[in-house]
């Protein structure tokens, strides 16, 4: 975790965050179960022991972006944990730019 601390991998908890990063936005709860489940294989395919939350968050922002623009900075602003209005409309033109 980002405070150090260790702790197994919850297939609840990123699904979790992907719900609210898509609430009042139209996506299928399976494609979601789905995105969880690659993470999750991938994870176990590596040869790390540990994967940091910040490897899971943008594997989940990887797999979130064609999906959905504005699920997308949803997650994105609390993942990387915006701390102003700049760091939010950096993160819109840095999005814009890869499109």
């Amino acid at each position: 975790k980002r405070d150090g601390t260790r702790q197994a991998f919850d297939r609840n908890k990123v699904i979790n965050s992907m719900v609210r990063a898509f609430d009042k936005r139209q996506v299928d709860v399976a494609d979601l179960d789905r995105i969880t489940t690659e993470i999750e294989q991938s994870i176990q395919n590596t040869l790390e022991r540990e994967v940091t939350t910040d490897r899971i968050g943008e594997m989940v922002l990887e797999r979130i972006r064609p999906m959905d623009e504005v699920a997308y900075i949803r997650f994105a602003s609390v993942y990387r944990r915006f701390q102003d209005v700049r760091s939010f409309i950096s993160e819109i033109n840095s999005f814009l730019d890869k499109k």
